[in-house]
């Protein structure tokens, strides 16, 4: 049997947010080409199911909403065991070759064990893949890319990965809706359009504003940027980010020329990114967006290895990392976020000056 026709379906999954799931679409693409007539199936959260929508090559989405089984066993434990069932069904009808299990956690080796899932490989984080018939151990993400992480795991199925960009995509129905904002907003197809992604995502929970560069320096940025390229800001963060962007921009004087997108869907998020031509970020999910898009980038870092959790570079001609090395940084390892000792300095040291020589380099 030829190796192309050994698998007819796979499972990927992986429960995390933007950032993991983008990381985790160079593996769809090998699967792809290693197995062109295989289907592809993925396991996600709600939020980043309708993100994965569009996605080409992916037959099927089934969606894990952890608060959803939760509230079902609180109403009964017969009820909670009945959504478990109907789930595992589900998945079991498509009757699947073989799961790739990126989420790092016990139940879901079970789930596709339960499910009929004969050949289960993945990642295995503190032994909690038990459940998985061939695994890589790892220590959490420290060595390299997460993205390369997730390519380790087609070694269990004897391919060779080939490294490869990120993959987004939009439907037509928000593509239209993108045309439409430019059209309100009088904003032609010669203007430049900066995207900026001043916030973090909710990753880190209290402790988010680690990851940001200060909003004083980001509505300073915006204004040289008007001022200086004549650009439109397009200004991207998630809805309960709302009032931080806010903040930010009643700092800024050139407001005409901002536009923000917080209250858009994911899939809406996706198409207004794809008109940007640069894209200033902290590390956060929607710049995997215009990574996917090979957009120009300015990358900003502080708590984060950028070599783990970066831009996934293939050109690195299109992507600038600023960031001030520290003693203490890295201070985001193995999962774990050490108590910050410097005031933010691996972030706050980077100036608007440093950012706008990174803009004029990639313009």
């Amino acid at each position: 049997m030829k190796l192309q026709d050994s698998y007819k379906s796979f499972l990927v999954i992986n429960t995390f947010g933007i950032g993991d799931v983008m990381f985790s679409t160079p593996l769809l693409r090998n699967l792809h080409n290693n197995f062109p007539k295989a289907k592809i199936y993925y396991l996600c959260n709600k939020k980043m199911a309708s993100l994965l929508r569009a996605h080409p090559l992916l037959e099927k989405i089934f969606v894990y909403e952890r608060d959803d089984f939760v509230a079902e066993q609180k109403k009964s434990f017969f009820k909670g065991l009945m959504k478990y069932c109907q789930f595992i069904s589900e998945i079991r009808k498509e009757q699947i070759d073989c799961a790739i299990d990126l989420s790092l956690n016990t139940p879901f080796g079970l789930i596709s064990l339960l499910a009929g899932i004969k050949k289960r490989y993945g990642l295995d984080f503190k032994n909690r893949s038990r459940f998985l018939n061939r695994k890589i151990k790892i220590d959490g993400f420290v060595d390299k890319h997460v993205a390369d992480y997730y390519l380790d795991v087609l070694n269990l199925l004897d391919i060779r990965p080939q490294r490869c960009g990120l993959e987004v995509y939009a439907d037509s129905v928000c593509m239209s809706r993108a045309e439409e904002v430019l059209k309100k907003e009088h904003i032609l197809k010669e203007d430049l359009i900066i995207g900026v992604a001043p916030c973090g995502g909710a990753a880190f929970g209290k402790d988010n504003y680690l990851r940001r560069w200060p909003k004083e320096s980001f509505a300073q940025l915006i204004d040289r940027l008007v001022e200086e390229f004549k650009a439109k800001i397009f200004i991207f963060a998630g809805p309960k980010e709302k009032d931080d962007v806010a903040g930010m921009i009643g700092l800024i004087k050139n407001r005409k020329e901002v536009f923000e997108f917080c209250d858009f869907t994911l899939e809406q998020t996706v198409a207004m990114v794809e008109r940007c031509q640069l894209f200033i970020s902290n590390d956060t999910g929607i710049l995997r967006f215009a990574e996917a898009f090979n957009k120009k980038i300015v990358a900003l870092y502080g708590p984060i290895d950028d070599k783990v959790y970066g831009p996934y570079f293939l050109n690195d001609n299109r992507a600038v990392v600023l960031k001030k090395d520290l003693a203490c940084s890295p201070c985001y390892s193995k999962f774990r976020l050490a108590p910050c000792v410097n005031d933010r300095k691996c972030l706050t040291g980077i100036t608007v000056n440093d950012v706008l020589a990174a803009v004029k380099t990639l313009i």
